[in-house]
């Protein structure tokens, strides 16, 4: 089994930054992918990493602003979320993914919450204006 906890959520105002963590413990030697969702409508996506070759892919809403990074040794999954806007007001999950997946069907569609089967329990983040 796969936890993990995320941290660093917080209150900003309109253009400031703010860095979130999510750090895996347990079975972090079955995590193919980690990513990084907020609470919508839906769970939407914003950036995934592979957790082997470190490549990314972010949804378009974010990809100027926001950036992934990963810390093997660490077990750790970051977002550094630069510029952000009340509408980025929202909970932040981390999730990873525990099978191997294709990068070719990612560069395609996207990577999207089915794909993911361990969750944190999000951190909140309030942008004010």
């Amino acid at each position: 089994q796969l936890q993990l906890v995320e941290s660093g959520g917080g209150s900003v105002q309109a253009g400031g930054s703010l860095r979130l963590s999510c750090a895996a413990s347990g079975r972090t030697y079955s995590i193919y992918a980690m990513a990084w969702f907020r609470q919508g409508a839906g769970r939407d996506f914003l950036a995934a990493i592979s957790w082997a070759g470190g490549n990314t892919w972010y949804s378009d809403s974010i990809k100027e602003r926001f950036t992934i990074s990963r810390d093997n040794r660490r077990n750790t999954v970051d977002l550094q979320m630069n510029g952000l806007k009340p509408e980025d007001t929202a909970v932040y999950y981390c999730a990873a993914r525990m099978v191997p997946f294709s990068e070719t069907g990612w560069n395609a569609w996207g990577p999207r919450q089915p794909d993911f089967s361990s969750w944190g329990q999000g951190t909140q983040v309030t942008v004010s204006s």
